[in-house]
């Protein structure tokens, strides 16, 4: 990825009393969050999360940080502080601890829960140590304190690290509720006496901070809930992210409320709901919940299904519904909830699933009509005043495209913090914390590495190029067979196309340009298969360029007899 310093080069060796803060993803982007901190010669790094796909990436399943400048010092490693149980903070772990199943994970009691099933479908048993908001641990060279924030999931942490460099607090994922669901507040006391100690460098979630005022409280969404339950006729299908305990849990009040059952659709969502449950964080009625095979024999309007799909994702339970390859099939009457936000570059994806749902008769209630969402992000309000709280002497926006990172650095420069103390980075660039000022030094290895099926990292840009050319523009084969001495054509050429849109018939314009061009290069003592092949690439590929303005994927097989 590009930045907006091309000059950086590798970094030099920390000083000593330095502290090095690297992020390796969540920078420039939504998700993907990961950053190596290092002290002393050891590494502590807070949040190892996935980038899901965007449409010009087919093919791929996930896109984890890229682990090769620690891959070679993973003996160095204290610990993976984990702030939340999200996917885009945890979901790159295993793939972590693939290469060193011992490195120890720390975070709070639901976020570990969540890691710990999702390490189980990997076979890795982690070593853990469960933290809770007021608790400090030494972590190898580092200490740790942990403070409780509110997010849209229960349990998050900020973590201040302190070295003798100075003290750095990085705070996840937060917002200020002040009428949380679990009674469980951003603890600004905490900040604020962190602050009277003196934060040297704070790296802060931008996500929101283009958005004025400040976020609604999550309770909010509850009216609305009911207003859309007393209103449903038929079945209620609502969409939510697998781990967005919170906003399921005002479902489950809403249903009970309307003598309704609840059924959890998708892997993910029964999985994650049944960790929450049977550790308390999500209160269940007895006999709320039952198997989705048992919905059959309940009436349509005392059934809601909670199921993954929210941000539009081919293969999830919604988007599946919506196309009609699904065992439950949307019928006229049914509503349909998103209860989510769109993450951005979703947008094409969550309106082709509303628009497919909306076809088979369902009034789909979503951001844009109805009150059914709130951010779990600080907006441009509520970080004013946290800035305010910390008293940051240096300040790093994290967590947040470009828009996103400028606009939080514009907000710290408004409370105070002197503008060369405001450091904007993005993945793999370095910053140094070195006598109380933080500056970059250089830059690392930090480009996505893709996940597809069981291969991690063998897919690469040029693979995706590829796959971009065949799915727009489609692939011409070309199949001929030469005389090995004399490199006369003595079968084909053999044309055929699949997705160019050019009828197999139309080939028979190009065959002797083809033709003309082997006995050209037989005539010079061109007679190598290769050189063969390329030569066939390029006369077909103009002549298709300048008859139909296509750019097809070609792929020419020489065979020598």
């Amino acid at each position: 990825m590009s930045h907006p310093h091309p000059e950086l080069g590798t970094p030099p060796k920390l000083p000593k009393g330095g502290l090095r803060v690297t992020p390796l993803g969540g920078l420039g982007e939504i998700g993907r969050n990961m950053t190596v901190f290092e002290y002393g010669g050891r590494l502590l790094i807070v949040d190892c999360g996935v980038l899901f796909p965007e449409e010009e990436q087919p093919g791929i399943d996930l896109i984890l940080p890229d682990f090769t400048t620690i891959r070679d010092r993973l003996d160095d490693i204290d610990g993976i502080v984990l702030t939340h149980g999200h996917e885009d903070h945890i979901g790159g772990v295993p793939y972590l601890l693939r290469l060193k199943p011992d490195i120890p994970l720390i975070g709070s009691k639901l976020t570990l829960a969540l890691i710990e099933a999702k390490l189980q479908e990997h076979r890795i048993r982690p070593y853990t140590l469960e933290v809770a908001e007021g608790q400090r641990e030494r972590i190898g060279v580092f200490d740790c304190e942990f403070v409780a924030v509110n997010h849209s999931i229960p349990d998050a942490l900020a973590v201040a690290i302190r070295t003798p460099a100075g003290m750095a607090v990085a705070t996840g994922d937060f917002k200020m509720d002040q009428l949380p669901l679990d009674g469980r507040l951003t603890d600004l006391h905490a900040f604020a006496r962190l602050s009277e100690e003196g934060i040297d460098l704070l790296l802060s979630d931008s996500t929101n901070a283009e958005v004025p005022g400040f976020v609604p409280p999550e309770r909010d969404i509850s009216n609305v809930l009911r207003t859309v339950f007393a209103n449903a006729q038929k079945r209620i299908i609502v969409a939510s992210f697998a781990s967005h305990v919170h906003r399921i849990q005002q479902i489950l009040d809403a249903a009970h409320e309307y003598g309704r059952r609840v059924a959890f659709v998708g892997r993910s969502m029964v999985r994650n709901m049944g960790i929450a449950r049977d550790l308390g964080y999500l209160k269940v009625p007895a006999g709320l919940v039952v198997d989705v095979k048992t919905l059959d024999d309940l009436p349509d309007d005392e059934v809601v299904l909670v199921c993954t799909g929210s941000q539009g994702e081919p293969m999830a339970a919604l988007s599946r519904m919506a196309n009609r390859d699904h065992q439950i099939r949307i019928v006229q009457g049914d509503t349909v909830i998103l209860a989510s936000s769109l993450i951005p570059g979703n947008e094409n994806a969550v309106y082709r699933v509303i628009n497919g749902l909306t076809r088979w008769g369902a009034n789909v209630v979503h951001k844009g009509n109805a009150k059914v969402h709130v951010s779990g992000h600080a907006s441009a309000g509520e970080l004013l005043y946290f800035y305010n709280i910390c008293k940051p002497k240096n300040l790093m926006p994290v967590h947040g495209e470009w828009r996103h990172l400028r606009a939080n650095a514009e907000l710290g420069a408004l409370t105070g913090v002197p503008k060369d103390h405001i450091v904007i980075a993005e993945d793999g660039v370095v910053v140094d914390l070195i006598d109380g000022k933080a500056k970059i030094v250089g830059k690392v290895q930090a480009g996505y590495v893709y996940v597809d099926g069981l291969s991690v990292g063998d897919v690469t840009e040029t693979s995706l190029k590829d796959r971009r050319i065949l799915g727009d523009e489609g692939i011409i084969s070309v199949f001929i067979v030469v005389d090995s001495s004399t490199g006369k054509i003595v079968g084909g050429p053999d044309i055929h196309a699949r997705g160019s849109g050019i009828d197999d018939s139309a080939f028979g314009a190009v065959v002797p340009k083809i033709e003309d061009a082997i006995n050209k290069s037989a005539q010079d003592g061109v007679l190598e298969p290769h050189q063969l092949q390329q030569l066939v690439r390029r006369t077909v590929g103009k002549w298709v360029s300048d008859t139909y303005r296509r750019r097809p994927m070609i792929l020419p097989v020489v065979v020598e007899v």
